[in-house]
């Protein structure tokens, strides 16, 4: 018999629209959404239904549970850097209901199945939003990715630079040639960490001082990322059914190379990240290694053209890429900018980060969830279950206040490394609920996760 849970509320967003009174109804033994009306029924339209089955929302609104494709939870081997229970809890805290896992820095990293087992194994039992796994492309494991795709991973990740961690190291033109000719009849992605160092050149900003912000951007110019990009859209030319993905986009010379990629009919995908959009590297304070990440936060002029991409859709969708550190490798004691893990801590903040960016240019929500739910579910191979307010879908939602002004303290935060460049903010919205396959997973800031117990499911 199906247990029925009513979620109404003046403010819906539906697939592709606006804010509209709606009704949506979810059968809770199999989570998924089973109906949606239209208007925002009252509580007397549902005379069988319990008091706990019948969530109203009034004026706030009710949003599909962001999808967060980029993210680094370090578990096992490094779980003094985060975990899948903290990094979960944080994510259901900011609205997410699902993640997926980067296959590294965790200690195996995700490059072979026994390896994916291994993670799975730790996973079990711990989170508490439904979580997805990437798989790695390292020089040599070729012969590994076919297995993962058949495993279950939802595609792959290299680096075309050093990864800073020595179990991932990068390939060449050679190893991505074969992986591309590997994976090329396979419904997957290969996405790229796309900085390519062709000369020392940039290297030579580690004389200047380490403490400022300026040392280190220019030690990660914008041509590593242009370089790499010309070689990941000239690649594409010869393996065209390959779809291939830019993770953390920064720079915004690249745009006119995937404009022209994307214009060809190309594959192309492209992501870019909460802090890109939100921070600039004028308003940097010098010894603050927080705002370190690669590639690096760039100058306003530079977030400005990154909007406009958003915008007219040259890029696709917007991550966290949450990559914390224990904070001795933060080095914010010493302020040493260059030798400090780079990393932004963000789980639990995108969300909010992202409209409060989003309303100083008019953009609606619709917009936001389209480029947090929509388009990094598609990406991620969830499009049909995750990402939407949809009969048949997972019942992933969130009830969420737009109006309401949130300080972002150490308190509020729910990663395991309590480090971010966004402490201190004032930042619009508030996340009052999330619920996973119509159960709750969060209940907000005063009760948090009192009561309730870890149930998301590995993907």
């Amino acid at each position: 018999m199906a247990h029925t849970r009513i979620f109404t509320g003046r403010n819906v967003v539906l697939s592709g629209g606006q804010p509209r009174p709606a009704t949506v109804i979810a059968d809770v033994s199999t989570g998924k959404i089973i109906d949606i009306l239209d208007g925002a029924k009252p509580r007397s339209s549902f005379p069988e239904l319990g008091d706990v089955d019948c969530i109203d929302a009034g004026d706030m609104y009710i949003l599909p549970g962001v999808v967060d494709a980029h993210v680094h939870l370090n578990e096992p081997g490094r779980t003094d850097w985060e975990g899948f229970w903290t990094g979960t809890r944080a994510a259901a805290s900011g609205g997410v209901t699902t993640l997926v896992d980067m296959p590294l820095n965790s200690i195996p990293p995700t490059t072979t199945v026994a390896n994916l087992e291994e993670k799975r194994r730790a996973a079990r039992g711990q989170c508490w939003t439904d979580v997805a796994f990437w798989g790695g492309v390292i020089p040599g494991n070729q012969s590994h990715l076919k297995p993962l795709v058949q495993a279950g991973v939802k595609g792959f990740k290299c680096f075309l630079i050093e990864s800073g961690v020595d179990e991932f190291p990068c390939i060449n033109e050679s190893d991505l040639r074969q992986a591309m000719a590997e994976l090329q009849d396979t419904p997957t992605v290969l996405c790229f960490h796309a900085e390519l160092e062709k000369s020392p050149g940039a290297q030579a900003a580690e004389s200047l001082d380490p403490t400022l912000y300026s040392t280190f951007l220019a030690s990660r110019p914008q041509q590593l990322e242009v370089d790499a990009i010309e070689l990941i859209t000239r690649l594409h030319k010869e393996f065209p059914s390959l779809r291939l993905h830019i993770v953390h986009l920064s720079a915004a010379d690249a745009l006119p190379l995937i404009r022209k990629a994307k214009a060809s009919g190309l594959p192309l995908t492209v992501e870019t990240c909460f802090h890109y959009l939100t921070l600039s590297a004028q308003h940097i304070p010098r010894g603050r290694p927080e705002f370190k990440c690669c590639p690096p936060i760039r100058e306003e002029a530079n977030r400005e053209a990154l909007w406009e991409a958003l915008l007219d859709g040259t890029i696709d969708c917007v991550v966290s890429d949450h990559s914390p550190c224990v904070a001795s490798l933060k080095k914010v004691e010493e302020g040493d900018i260059m030798s400090a893990w780079g990393g932004i801590s963000t789980l639990g903040l995108g969300l909010n980060l992202l409209w409060t960016e989003a309303r100083k240019r008019n953009v609606g929500i619709d917009r936001v969830v389209d480029w947090l739910c929509v388009q990094t579910a598609r990406h991620a191979g969830l499009a049909d279950r995750k990402g939407q307010l949809k009969v048949g879908y997972d019942a992933d939602l969130i009830i969420w206040d737009p109006y309401a002004q949130t300080k972002v303290t150490r308190e509020l935060l729910n990663f395991k490394n309590k480090l971010t460049p966004y402490e201190g903010l004032t930042l619009s919205g508030k996340v009052e609920k999330t619920f996973l396959r119509a159960r709750p997973i969060y209940n907000g800031s005063e009760q948090g996760f009192a009561g309730l117990e870890p149930m998301g499911v590995l993907l």
